[in-house]
């Protein structure tokens, strides 16, 4: 299969409680390293012909606009968390521009809990004003947004299924205590992957760096990043010094292309 040219926007690289925490006088929270300052975790991908954004976190309108993201096609959910689906209220943006709901791509899990806690977005009454969705459910079968194939890779985050993506050559996944070996297949040959890792010390339903480290080394990726990290993980340069060129933290606004 042939894929498109991608271009990768981390829009966000934090944990649920984003970095600097509120409240919180650590020396990464209270770091002037724009680095060390951390949305909830997100990232834009986009082709010549279509723009997706997987997760909308409780940033995502702060993370649009940073961004200067003019046209949204789809959102595509990796699972039902509150640090993933908060923001989806601000998709009406989009709406009003384009005059067409906003294609969401949610497993039956997800798209259960956005129809509770979007209650007012799926009444038959509906007033002005409200965000336009149109669910499309995805299954572990491939699926195309626009020009952009998408093979779903299911982790878990403790004992809840959790969907990561790839993306061509790249892979994305949040949110992960383990993958077994069937889903790992699915990632191998990946030439980037991205895994959270949310602190060094271990984590009952997230990978701590070590792991996620061992996960990228595995698998034979050649290069790996690391996000939806906390304020525990440490300050982002001293951190990235301790890892080899191939292994690092990502950041907020951080490109690639693929």
């Amino acid at each position: 299969m042939s894929y498109p040219d991608l271009k990768i926007t981390f829009l966000g690289t934090g944990t649920s409680s984003g970095v600097p925490m509120i409240a919180c006088s650590c020396e990464v929270c209270t770091s002037p390293d724009k680095k060390d300052k951390r949305l909830r975790s997100s990232i834009l991908v986009q082709s010549k012909t279509t723009t997706l954004v997987v997760d909308t976190t409780p940033d995502f309108r702060y993370q649009m606009l940073r961004a200067d993201v003019k046209h949204l096609d789809a959102v595509v959910f990796t699972h039902p968390h509150k640090d993933h689906i908060a923001g989806l209220d601000d998709v009406r943006a989009y709406n009003f521009i384009t005059h067409k709901p906003m294609e969401i791509f949610a497993n039956p899990l997800t798209e259960e809990a956005l129809r509770r806690e979007f209650m007012y977005a799926f009444t038959e009454n509906k007033y002005p004003g409200i965000p336009k969705l149109n669910i499309n459910a995805i299954t572990t079968a491939p699926f195309m947004v626009g020009d952009i194939p998408i093979i779903p890779i299911v982790v878990y985050h403790l004992n809840l299924p959790v969907l990561g993506f790839r993306f061509g050559k790249f892979t994305y996944i949040t949110d992960a205590n383990r993958i077994e070996e069937n889903e790992r297949q699915k990632i191998r040959g990946s030439e980037v992957i991205v895994l959270n890792a949310l602190r060094k010390e271990k984590h009952i339903s997230h990978f701590t760096l070590d792991e996620a480290v061992a996960v990228a080394n595995e698998l034979n990726i050649p290069t790996a990043y690391f996000t939806h990290m906390s304020h525990q993980m440490g300050k982002h340069a001293d951190v990235n010094k301790s890892l080899p060129a191939n292994r690092q933290l990502a950041w907020d606004g951080l490109e690639l292309y693929l």
